[in-house]
């Protein structure tokens, strides 16, 4: 299937390693023009560009602060300048908060983690989103995915601060869909289940979430690039406001 992708100008954000090097690796293969968005692994997204390349697309890196509405602002315009107007957005990167200390309770976790990572993983992707939706409408075409988790929907204790902004991010996407579709510009979430690749993960972890998953198998960096490729393209027409989850049906363990 020709997805429609070939010189299309795609931005990825925490590209450098996992979903998102697989997501831009996977453009790369529709012979897309990708900017690599990294954090602090400069080596890593030289590394994921070289990938992109490799496949038979071209590919460029920009380093981003998810919390500094100015970095983006500044790598908006730099993928702008060196590869064109933009026509699709992955919000894949991510900050992790803190784990809770020993004894934190919901009411004594500390105000500041909660600010901090709605901040980074709902204000940075909206504030990328502003950056980018320009381009789309004057072309009258183009694609926004949000990578959120399958945690919104099952909850889990001691992470409020990062599935609360997940959860924005599903709000935010609907809100966008409905206004901007009509301009030829589709929005959606996607959900990927527990991905360990390219983490130090313990072996029983990683084992109990192969027993979580109806599937009995993990999420694979590459199972969530396909779904997310395939979104962001021109082969999809008529897809927006959904969140897809991407975890071979996982049922969070209590």
């Amino acid at each position: 299937m020709d997805l429609g992708l070939a010189g299309k100008v795609v931005l990825v954000t925490g590209a450098s390693s996992s979903i998102g090097r697989a997501t831009a690796a996977a453009f790369g293969e529709e012979k897309a023009l990708v900017a690599v968005g990294y954090h602090s692994d400069a080596r890593a997204a030289a590394e994921t560009a070289a990938m992109v390349e490799k496949r038979g697309g071209q590919a460029i890196t920009w380093r981003l602060d998810l919390g500094d509405p100015a970095s983006l602002e500044a790598a908006v315009a730099t993928a702008r300048r060196e590869l064109g107007p933009v026509d699709v957005l992955v919000n894949n990167a991510v900050r992790w908060p803190d784990w809770p200390a020993p004894g934190e309770t919901f009411e004594t976790a500390p105000v500041e983690r909660f600010t901090t990572s709605v901040n980074a993983n709902l204000v940075g992707p909206y504030l990328l989103a502003r950056a980018v939706v320009g381009d789309m409408r004057t072309k009258g075409w183009g694609r926004v995915v949000n990578v959120s988790t399958g945690l919104v929907e099952d909850g889990f204790p001691g992470n409020v601060s990062y599935i609360a902004a997940k959860s924005g991010l599903h709000g935010l996407t609907r809100v966008m869909s409905r206004q901007l579709a009509s301009a030829g510009i589709l929005t959606n979430v996607v959900m990927p289940g527990f991905t360990p690749e390219g983490k130090d993960f313990p072996p029983e972890l990683i084992a109990q979430a192969r027993t979580a998953a109806a599937t009995r198998d993990i999420t694979h960096p590459e199972d969530v690039a396909r779904v997310i490729v395939f979104l962001c393209s021109t082969a999809n027409t008529n897809t927006t406001g959904e969140a897809v989850r991407v975890d071979g049906h996982f049922l969070t363990p209590a």
